[in-house]
């Protein structure tokens, strides 16, 4: 059966805009073989700028001893990490030698779902492999291997593979939106990537400090329901709470007064349904700064004055 006049044109115009994108960001994808002490890895990374710097995941390069970047006109040539960020899954290495083709990073804010995404990589070791997709949701939240939640995460139906990962999840225009960071095993058309807002952010304290700074408690909580009778009596908006575990001996908390058993409600005037919340909140802009931890204790409701350290 052959496709209608008009589906052909589609189909056309589908295509082109697929190989324009391609064309603008291949040059600038590399293969990355990483070497560590008892192993070997492999991902994905591509050039932002023309002076060799290159943008992964964080898992693909962390604790390397060495790392090389193959493109596709077949140069090879040594990195360096400068800095990676596993909370987030980004890294930024550098490459030595001559000039290299960078990629046009765009916005993830005018990211719309069921725009063209294509995603190009080296999955399984099949350097510079092209799918094509859909932005399928925005504003997804996708747990790192660090134990923290990813926020603002773009989820795409073009097909990641191991291999895949650090790679850039581009636009019809070859502008990249995101950086491939996840698959779920066992689940088809259901891929993640970092959105290249965030990675912009990180990357500016990655070229800073080699690092991303962020807060510090010095506790062990677990995400509770919170009891609708105390909810009401202290006119909580809370549905959920975070129950103190343990407390870091010589840690802010402990200086602050935390205990174990204590509900914290609310930090820094937020409402705190869970220890994602908590995480959210230690901003490095809240390092040093005082800060009102309030907790439910023994039925009374007390504001602690509490110092987050740098973690």
């Amino acid at each position: 059966m052959r496709p209608a006049p008009d589906d052909g044109r589609l189909l056309d115009a589908y295509s082109a805009a697929v190989v324009g994108a391609v064309d603008a960001v291949a040059p600038s994808v590399a293969h990355l073989e990483v070497t560590f002490n008892r192993r070997r890895g492999s991902g994905s990374g591509f050039a932002f700028t023309p002076d060799g710097l290159l943008l992964t995941n964080s898992h693909v390069v962390h604790g390397a001893r060495g790392i090389r970047a193959t493109f596709a006109d077949g140069s090879s040539r040594e990195a360096d990490l400068v800095g990676d960020d596993p909370d987030t899954d980004i890294a930024v290495i550098r490459l030595g030698g001559a000039a290299t083709p960078a990629a046009v990073l765009g916005s993830s804010r005018e990211v719309r779902v069921g725009q063209l995404a294509i995603a190009i990589g080296n999955p399984y070791g099949f350097q510079h492999t092209v799918t094509a997709g859909v932005v399928s949701a925005l504003g997804r939240s996708l747990r790192a291997q660090s134990g923290r939640l990813i926020d603002d995460v773009l989820q795409t139906d073009a097909a990641l593979n191991p291999g895949n990962s650090g790679g850039p999840l581009v636009d019809s225009r070859g502008a990249v939106i995101g950086v491939n960071t996840a698959i779920i095993p066992g689940a088809q058309g259901i891929c993640f990537a970092t959105a290249i807002d965030t990675v912009k952010a990180v990357v500016v304290q990655l070229l800073r400090d080699g690092r991303v700074r962020r807060g510090f408690l010095g506790i062990a909580g677990a995400t509770v329901p919170l009891a609708r009778r105390l909810a009401r009596h202290f006119e909580l908006d809370n549905a959920r709470a975070v129950r103190v575990e343990s407390v870091e001996a010589g840690g802010p908390a402990a200086a602050a007064g935390v205990a174990p058993g204590d509900l914290i409600v609310r930090f820094g005037g937020e409402a705190v349904n869970g220890i994602d919340d908590v995480h959210r909140l230690l901003t490095a802009a809240r390092i040093g700064a005082p800060s009102v931890l309030t907790v439910l204790r023994a039925a009374q409701q007390r504001e602690l004055a509490v110092v987050p350290a740098e973690r």
